[in-house]
């Protein structure tokens, strides 16, 4: 044998591989100062989700005085934020869609500012309700779409923030309730000043969510796969616990509703004084703060939370019959119990994050159950108010809510068991 011969037996064979796929891009990696800045943004929005409402309601005859609004006008400004609600938040899923939730998000709390600036300065009832209508559109999309930022970025948290973002609307609307009228004395007395203050801590609102969006624009644009995925999701009106959602939130929200209008009213005809009225509402709004966040915690825990449907229920039964039965001498007590009846809003925001798995899932069943909802809840309010002028009394209106709420304890007991939307729709993960 050659010397060639022998060199090319001793050298290995060759071993056949076969090409190797190109590895995936990496996912595109949030900056790390993504995760307290959404916190903080996620808090400060709740905090303005109310107060451009509960600030009018403070200081609404005077507002209705410098306007010269009529009876009906004044009428229809109270019932324009349910309205407007149902009606802009439907438009959240596809405005999501196009530009991403956190960009709309930072829309729309600079339409709650631009609303609370403008308004103010209005020198007639039309234009007046056209600026509240500018800040109760960018409410409406806020509030369909944090369900959806806290699913997107905080998946395994989703009861804690909805509980943080939960407490942080219940502690906006009490403040503005209770310190618009003192703020307003403090400044001058003006209306008008009173009710401009509350469009600082709109623009403060704004400020996080301008590097929020940019982020989002940013991971977006580096994960064009994923965002196709998320903008198909579950069509919503073929799942019943969609519809158990947006009965269960219209029927929380009349409940609200009637006790944010009418429970002064109801003290006050049995005897309680206008002031200490204005308090016992207060206390059942402050009673949200703190439940507001106890109860997203607890509910994501369960696997079902039904449970917690049917207890809110029963408190708010106790609440009724009290008023019914001894409404002055009992007083403390049914604020304190219908305060913790109105925490079903908490509830039902933590279980529109549960029912669905993923963001496009969650911004669809949001936005449909918080309109479908709040156009539910519209006639509450109304009805209550009529059948109480011709009653002449509150056995008849009380009668109503406590009936209102055998439908909301089942409904929430349908919208609180363990399964999705997509899992009803038939589509796989």
């Amino acid at each position: 044998m050659s010397d060639e011969e022998i060199q090319t037996m001793d050298r290995p064979a060759a071993v056949h591989t076969p090409a190797r796929r190109p590895l995936p891009a990496p996912a595109h990696v949030p900056p790390k100062w993504l995760g307290p800045v959404l916190i903080v943004g996620i808090v400060l929005a709740a905090l303005n989700l109310r107060p451009a409402i509960t600030s009018l309601g403070a200081l609404f005859e005077e507002t209705r005085t410098g306007l010269h609004m009529s009876g009906t006008v004044a009428g229809l400004i109270t019932s324009v934020p349910a309205l407007c609600f149902a009606v802009f938040g439907i438009t959240a899923p596809r405005l999501s869609r196009r530009f991403g939730p956190a960009a709309v998000v930072c829309a729309g709390m600079a339409a709650v500012a631009a609303g609370l600036l403008i308004r103010p300065f209005a020198d007639s009832a039309a234009g007046f309700l056209a600026a509240s209508a500018l800040s109760l559109a960018g409410i409406a999309l806020t509030n369909v779409l944090l369900p959806v930022i806290v699913k997107r970025w905080f998946p395994d948290r989703v009861g804690t923030m909805t509980g943080l973002y939960s407490m942080a609307l219940a502690a906006g609307t009490s403040l503005a309730a209770a310190a618009t009228v003192p703020l307003t004395s403090a400044l001058g007395g003006s209306w008008r000043t009173g009710l401009l203050i509350w469009a600082v801590l709109a623009l403060a609102a704004v400020l996080p969510w301008l590097p929020i969006a940019a982020a989002s624009r940013r991971a977006k644009a580096a994960e064009p796969a994923t965002a196709a995925r998320e903008d198909a999701g579950p069509s919503v009106v073929r799942s019943r616990t969609a519809w158990a959602l947006a009965c269960y939130f219209g029927l929380q929200a009349t409940g609200a509703y009637v006790t944010m209008g009418w429970l002064p009213q109801i003290f006050r005809d049995a005897g309680v004084s206008a002031s200490t009225a204005g308090v016992l509402l207060a206390v059942t709004m402050v009673m949200g703060v703190p439940l507001a966040f106890v109860i997203p915690r607890l509910a994501g825990r369960m696997r079902h939370q039904g449970p917690i449907a049917v207890t809110l229920g029963l408190f708010g039964f106790a609440g009724y019959l009290g008023l019914y039965l001894a409404p002055a001498a009992g007083a403390w007590a049914w604020a304190l119990l219908l305060g913790i009846s109105n925490c079903a809003f908490p509830l039902v925001i933590t279980m529109i994050g549960l029912r669905a798995k993923s963001p496009a899932g969650v911004v669809k069943l949001s936005a449909f159950a918080q309109s479908t909802g709040y156009l539910i809840s519209i006639p509450g309010p109304l009805l209550i108010g009529t059948l109480y002028q011709h009653s002449g009394g509150w056995d008849l209106p009380l009668a109503v809510m406590s009936a209102l709420l055998v439908p909301q304890i089942a409904l929430g007991v349908l919208a609180g068991r363990d399964r999705t939307i997509e899992d009803e729709c038939g589509m796989r993960d």
